[in-house]
Formats: C-alpha cells, structure tokens, sequence
C-alpha cells in the first residue's frame, strides 16, 4: 500500500499536468476568439485516492475534474454565431406573423371578389343576396377573430376585424348607393350602429386599432351616404358629434393619434362641402361651425393624456395640432369675412390672440408633461403674437403697417425684460425686422416737407427701437446679449443716415422737379442749372457723411467705446473715398476746395485727439501686450 507521501506526490503531479492542459486550453481561445477573462481557474478538489495512477490522469480523475465549479469559458465565436441567427429569427417570426398574414388576408379578400363578381355576373345571387351575403361575412369575421384574440393572436384577430368592419360598411353603402334596397336614414342608422359597436369593443379590449377602425368608418359615413344635396346642419352636427366623442375618448385613453384622424377627417369634410355648396348667405352657420370645430380642437392639446415611452413624433401631436388649427381657422375666416368687410378680420385676428394667451396660461393650469407643458404653453404665445403681428397690416395702411410693427416690438421688448423672457426677445426681434424689412423695401413716402414728415417719423420709431434693443442688450453679459446690442448700434445708425441722405435727395429732387418744364424753351440755361443742383447734392452728401462720422467719434471719445469709434472711422473712410474719387472729378472748384478743406480739417482734429491719448488708448494696449 502507498504511503501518504507518495499519494499527495501523485496528486500534485495530477493536478500540475490538468492545470498545463487547461493553460493551453485557454490561450487557444485567446487566440482564436477575443481577449480570455483574466481570471485563474478555480482549484480543483482533490480526488479519492483509489483513483490515482502517476502514469496520467485516467477516466475517473478527468471525470471529477469535470464535475467541478469551475467551467472552461464557452467559446465568444459559438456565441457570436448565435446573436445572427437570433435576429434573423425575429425578421422570419416578422415575416410569418405580419406579412404573410396581410398578404394572405389580401389574396383571400381578392379571390372571394372574383368569385362573387363572377356569381353577379352570370346572376346566380341577387342585390338581396349580395348585400346579405357581405353582412353576414362581414359579422362572421369579426366573431371569428375573437377566437384569434383569445388565443393571443391580437394582430391578426385586429386585421380580421378591419375587413369585416370594412366589409359591413361596403355592404349597407352598396345596399343604399347601388341596388337602393334601403332608405338613407336606415343606411345611416346601420352604419352608426358599426360604428358604434366599433368603439365599444375598442373600449372593451383597450384597443386604440379598433377606435381609429371606428373613427375612418364613422367619418366614411357621410361620404358613403351622399345624395349630392346640400345638409349642411345635419353633418356638420354629425361631424360635431365624432369630434366631442373623439374628445371625451382622449380624455380617459391616452390615444392621442385619434386626434389627428378626427381633425384630419373633419377638415376634408368642411373643405368637401365648402367647395360644393358654400354660399354667402350661409356665412353665419359656417362661421358658427368653425368656431365649434376649432373650440374642440383647441382644448384638446389641455386634456389629452400621454402615453408612457411615446416616441418624439408622437409626443409633440398636441403642438402641431394646435398650430395647424388655428392657422386653418384664421384661414376659414378670412376666406369669408374679408369680402364683407376686411376691418372685422383684424379685430378677428386680436380676438384670436387673446383666446390663445389666455390658452397659455391654461396649460401651466394643468399637470401635463414638463417638457411638453413648456413646449405648448411656448407655442400658444407664438401664435397669439403672429394673430397681433398679423392683425396690423390687415388693419392698417401704407406706412402705418411699419409703425405699428415697430410698436409692438417695442411693447414686446419691454414686456420681454420686465418679465425676464427670452422667448418674448426673439419675437419682438422678429417683428422689428420685419418693420426694418418693410421700410427699406416696400414702402413709398410723397413727401413735401423737409424733416417733418412720415418718412422721418418712421424712422425716429425705427431708431428708437433699436437704440432701446441695443440698451436692455447692453444691460446683460451675456455673449449673444452683447452681439444683439451691437448689430442694433450698426443698424440705428445706418438706418439714421440712410433718413437724413434720402432727405437730402428729395430736398434738391424738388428742386430740380421746377426746371424740368424749362428743357423745352430754354434748355441750355435750365440745364446748367440742373447740372448745378446735382453738384449741390452731391456736396451735401460728403457733407453730411462727414458730419454724421464726426458725430460718432466725439460719442466714442466721451462714452470711451471703441465700437462706435470703428464705425465713425469706417464712415469717415467711405467719405475720403468718395471725395478723392467723385467729387474731384465732378464737383466744381469752389465745392472742391471746401470738400477738402472741410475733410483735412475733420481728420487732423480727429488725428490730434488720437495723438494726445486722452483716452490712453498706448498704456492699455501695452498693459494688454505685456500680459
């Protein structure tokens, strides 16, 4: 019999070669794989002695070894082998469930048509029997697919539902249109009940598939139904009903898409019989059922309920919803209350604004998302302040329409500031460039008198804004702040000499506007005189350019603000370019001489200032070099 010693001897010499096996083992996988897990592998127990041989690890040892904690790492490459085939697993379960299914819904649907069309053909069923026949088939699939759902197969059992719905309404439009088997109020009341029995099952099995089935069937209706004769009353009251049904439904489901099958339907339907029968004297009626439609639509984004985990495009329904319907009823109106008086729309318009401030703050009211909250609450003041900003050039003339934009940007502005908001910023920024826009592109001033007049005055409102832009701007350190405050300063300034150059310009128009009748008779005397007025206007340009660039550098200089500087330096460099390239060549001698005179003189004092560093501009640029 061993010793012990000899025994423990052979165990160590075991367990060396299994642990050398199990090293190569692992760096073959290493190799052929990905990176092992950097982990030793578990010692192993001991076996029974009766099972050890020194010679090699036998059956029984290997079998122990086998049974311990420790498992060789499976292969990654097996693994990764698998992850392809899974996939490939769900786009076949895709494929078999889904696909197949429509498709052979479809190919069941078409082969049944061949055969019934070639029944009606060859009159083996009657109007009765086909209509009967596509009720019954129609009822019969909806009870079978529930045996589909109660199994589990809602996708099909839903698909089945759509065709026989879809077959029930076929029938009885058939049984009306077609072969006139039933009266309309008989067709309309069945197909009410379908649409009826469609949202309650919808209900009962929490399907929001099944209440949009109910909603296309129910707004179908009207269109399956239609005689061609003019029943306004009965189906915009009908329309009216689906959409106050739709909203009680959103109210309690959060089946927000419905909404947009309700508006989406109730749209073309107006548009439908608005092109069809619409006339002025239906214009009260009309008006009545926009304004019905759109309440609904309106209130709808402030009830609604969210779904858990709704995706993006579906989160931000509520939003476009209420853009879209308040643009859409503006539109309506203003297609029928302008011709009757354009005044009314612009009051419209202000009504309007104020139902959607007043919705804006409705929706901080409500316990709604955070983001979408923000998100609707911001929308419904954008729309508010585009019916205001709309509402002034239908309400107003010429360059009144300029004015009042630059009012409300300034209102805006100071609203904007008192109440710290910079979404109220950026619209009174918008509605000042659009006054900018309009008063340098669009409008046309008559003016007889000089300074005082509409033009100017239109641009001292213009100027005052901007100069109040550039001053809350300059009250806040913000970069963006900072860039706003300096394109306001540009503009105030160009739009200010651009006033005071086309005064100029129609102050020596007027002038010339006197001679033009002389070029008849006299001729060269009244062309000679012509010829001197434009020198005239031409000098008091240089003039005025300098003057302004002059007006701006003693600004920069008391109010130490290099930007203003740079931009007298820059006016002042287009007033040395255009002295030493045109009016050398155009003025006379005696304007020549003060256009010179005048510039050497402005630029020697402005030299001097800068000479004598009163504003030590040296020592701050060398503080600023030597940092």
């Amino acid at each position: 019999m061993d010793t012990p010693q000899s025994d423990l001897e052979a165990i160590r010499k075991i367990l060396a070669d299994l642990t050398a096996r199990v090293y190569r083992i692992e760096q073959r996988l290493q190799m052929e794989a990905q990176p092992a897990i950097n982990r030793p592998p578990a010692a192993a127990p001991p076996p029974p002695p009766s099972a050890v041989r020194p010679a090699g690890p036998t059956p029984t040892p290997t079998d122990k070894m086998s049974a311990t904690p420790q498992m060789p790492a499976a292969s990654p490459t097996a693994s990764s082998v698998l992850l392809p085939v899974q996939s490939n697993g769900d786009l076949e379960s895709r494929i078999g469930s889904h696909w197949l299914n429509r498709i052979g819904i479809a190919a069941l649907l078409i082969g049944i048509s061949y055969f019934l069309k070639f029944a009606f053909d060859n009159n083996w069923i009657g109007p009765t029997g086909r209509v009967t026949i596509g009720i019954l088939a129609g009822i019969a699939m909806v009870i079978w697919s529930e045996r589909f759902r109660a199994h589990g197969y809602k996708a099909f059992s839903y698909s089945l539902k759509a065709v026989g719905i879809g077959a029930l309404y076929l029938s009885l439009w058939a049984a009306f249109q077609v072969y006139n088997l039933i009266p309309s109020g008989v067709a309309f009341a069945m197909m009410l009940a379908v649409t009826a029995a469609t949202a309650a099952m919808a209900l009962a099995e929490d399907a929001q598939i099944l209440a949009a089935f109910a909603l296309a069937g129910g707004f179908s209706t009207p269109v399956l139904l239609s005689t061609g004769q003019n029943r306004e009353l009965a189906l915009f009251i009908y329309v009216a009903i689906l959409d106050l049904a739709t909203l009680i439904l959103v109210t309690f489901k959060p089946w927000r898409r419905l909404l947009v099958m309700s508006y989406a339907g109730t749209l073309l339907l107006y548009l439908g019989w608005y092109s069809s029968f619409y006339s002025r004297n239906q214009l009260g009626l009309t008006i009545g059922f926009a304004t019905l439609f759109f309440a609904i639509f309106a209130i709808a984004p402030l009830v609604t309920l969210q779904p858990e985990g709704e995706i993006a495009i579906f989160a931000s329904i509520p939003a476009i919803l209420a853009f879209v319907n308040a643009g859409v009823y503006f539109l309506q109106a203003y297609v029928m209350v302008h011709e009757v008086d354009k005044t009314y729309m612009a009051w419209f318009a202000l009504a309007l604004a104020a139902i959607y401030i007043y919705l804006s703050r409705q929706v901080h009211a409500r316990e709604l998302t955070p983001g979408a909250s923000e998100i609707l609450y911001h929308l419904h003041l954008a729309v508010a302040l585009g019916f205001i900003t709309i509402a002034i050039p239908i309400r107003l003339d010429a360059h009144w329409i300029t004015i009042g934009w630059f009012v409300e940007a300034g209102i805006l502005l100071w609203v904007a500031n008192r109440i710290k908001s910079d979404f109220l910023n950026v619209f009174a920024l918008g509605a000042l460039v659009l006054g900018v826009v309009r008063l340098l592109a669009i409008d046309n001033f008559t003016t007889t008198q000089l300074i005082f007049n509409t033009r100017m005055a239109t641009h001292a409102v213009a100027v005052a804004v901007l100069g109040a832009v550039a001053w809350y701007a300059a009250k806040r350190e913000d970069e963006p702040a900072r860039t706003v405050a300096a394109v306001a300063v540009v503009a105030l300034n160009v739009l200010a000499l651009i006033a005071l150059s086309r005064e100029v310009g129609d102050y020596y128009s007027r002038q010339m506007a006197d001679f033009r009748p002389a070029l008849r008779n006299q001729w060269r005397g009244a062309y000679a005189e012509l010829h001197r007025i434009e020198i005239e206007r031409d000098f008091t340009y240089s003039a005025l350019w300098m003057a302004y660039g002059a007006m701006l550098m003693v600004i920069g200089f008391l109010r130490r603000s290099a930007f203003v500087r740079w931009q007298a330096l820059i006016l002042i460099a287009a007033t040395i370019v255009k002295v030493f390239v045109y009016d050398v060549s155009e003025l006379d001698r005696e304007y020549r001489i003060v256009s010179f005179i005048v510039l050497g003189v402005l630029l020697l004092a402005i030299s001097f200032v800068y000479q004598r560093d009163w504003l030590k501009l040296s020592s701050k640029a060398n503080e600023g070099s030597a940092k």
